[in-house]
């Protein structure tokens, strides 16, 4: 009953649906791990299966029916592309503007390369560490842990907070998520609204608007009724997105107007908005534990490479063709930059319904983390448990709405994320993942230690564009606050 609940129109978004599997599975095994005895494990390593530690329960079972193996290759292929396609193209042009024409383009595919490596480091990962530990599946979240429990002497002590510290990313990411959404909507609404009538209010007043408007809006904790608001979305997403590049595609000016490189100081935005638009990492294990032939995931000719490839084209022709049309006038979302006709406007309500239809399943993600751990101590029929729910969920949306109201600044709230978070999930977390897979190995870490190196290089990218990107977005966001240009 479960698997073909949650098979429902389109396979509600990935971010929820396969995420929140993710991280209950690991959650319930992790509990069941640490309480079993010695008799568990040989030399170290622990032998029993994730069938073991489902079987405890009715619920758990259920859990882990859903993540059977039943995905074909294109539905899979879908789910990948729509875990990486979201708000952050859109934002791309202005990430352009701050890096410059000619070095963002080429940024843009080394970048692509490096998060698609760590992709398929995360997945090669997960494949050592399960044949190792004798699970058939594990999470980014477990992944982490259990690295930590089997990797460097050093790390072994701090194997329990592997978990934590995935989930606490996630979820700032999540949120952050949720609060550009916020702005996004209300920065479409009030355009399309100025734009046929005299009504002028302040962003903010708009925000507080789409709040009120989220709030019955969240009560929905039903997967299979957030799965028709996530079709829906996806509609209105792809419709949006064509009609917006014809028009970018329509009257553009000599790539010579443009600066190859913008400045060094402008160039962590573009990091930070750039980054936010790999966030993808977060659905590949998921992905691949749903797919009927999970051995066509990986290498070089598989989904990773197929649809990154696929998704890596569209940020690049958004990001050029969107800032060589608008130049430095081009704003946080690209929508926004359509004229005040009735197809352009039609198309700014679209992506606004869209991105207040995704709000409830990115939001769902986090919630479900939290969640799960706060009802642990509630008994089963007290009000807590009844509506603490229902009070979690209205409590972290007015913190994303005051978040909005704070930094009414779209593309430097997507920076700002993109170097707080994204960083440290899409770069530095699966290079660390690497070193720690295969620092016992003989020849894990290549010859010379090349692969060390390597990995070594990509987490100092990371913890670069996470330091520079964070202080340089902040510092922007001050200095627009001062220009009153937030």
């Amino acid at each position: 009953m479960a698997g073909n609940e949650r098979q429902t129109d389109n396979e509600l978004s990935i971010g929820a649906e396969l995420c929140v599997q993710d991280s209950k599975i690991g959650e319930n095994r992790s509990s069941s791990e640490d309480s079993s005895n010695a008799g568990n494990e040989v030399d170290g390593i622990n032998t029993s299966t994730l069938n073991d530690h489902m079987a405890d329960d009715e619920s758990n079972a259920l859990l882990f029916a859903t993540s059977s193996r039943n995905n074909t290759n294109l539905q899979s292929l879908m789910n990948l592309l729509k875990g990486n396609i979201g708000t952050g193209i859109l934002a791309l042009p202005s990430a352009f503007k701050y890096g410059g024409i000619w070095v963002s383009f080429v940024g843009i595919f080394i970048l692509g390369c490096i998060s698609v490596h760590c992709m398929h480091l995360l997945v090669i990962c997960s494949h050592q560490i399960c044949n190792r530990t004798g699970h058939s599946y594990l999470s980014y979240g477990d992944v982490m842990k259990e690295c930590l429990r089997y990797g460097p002497e050093p790390f072994k002590r701090f194997h329990n907070f592997g978990s934590w510290i995935i989930n606490i990313f996630l979820c700032i990411t999540q949120f952050g998520f949720c609060t550009v959404y916020i702005l996004f909507v209300a920065d479409n609404i009030r355009q399309v609204i100025e734009e046929y009538t005299d009504v002028r209010f302040n962003i903010r007043l708009y925000e507080f608007f789409i709040f009120l408007a989220l709030l019955p809006y969240l009560s929905i904790r039903n997967l299979k009724v957030l799965s028709f608001f996530s079709a829906l979305a996806n509609f209105n997403m792809v419709v949006g997105l064509v009609i917006t590049l014809v028009y970018c595609f329509q009257d553009l000016p000599s790539y010579t107007l443009r600066p190859a490189f913008a400045s060094w100081t402008t160039l962590p935005l573009y990091f930070g908005i750039a980054i936010y638009a790999f966030e993808g990492i977060g659905v590949v294990l998921p992905i691949e534990n749903k797919m009927k032939t999970p051995e066509d995931f990986g290498g070089w000719t598989g989904l990773i490479n197929l649809g990154m490839t696929i998704a890596v084209a569209l940020y690049a022709a958004v990001g050029f063709y969107g800032y060589l049309r608008f130049g430095d006038d081009v704003k946080g979302s690209l929508t926004l930059n359509l004229p005040p006709e009735g197809l352009y406007s039609a198309v700014k309500v679209l992506f606004a319904t869209a991105i207040f239809c995704t709000y409830g399943v990115q939001f769902y993600v986090p919630i479900e983390i939290i969640w799960s751990h706060m009802e642990r101590g509630l008994s089963d029929h007290s009000w807590k448990r009844k509506y603490g729910e229902y009070i979690l969920r209205a409590a972290f949306l007015f913190m994303t709405f005051v978040l909005a109201i704070i930094i009414p600044c779209l593309d430097l709230v997507i920076s700002l994320i993109g170097a707080l978070s994204s960083s440290a999930v899409a770069l530095i977390f699966p290079a660390f993942l690497d070193i720690l897979t295969f620092w016992s190995v003989t020849n894990g870490l290549g010859r010379y230690y090349w692969k060390l190196i390597k990995d070594i290089l990509i987490m100092l990218l990371g913890f670069t564009g996470f330091i520079v990107g964070t202080i340089t977005t902040l510092i922007s966001i001050v200095h627009a606050f001062q220009l009153s240009a937030c």
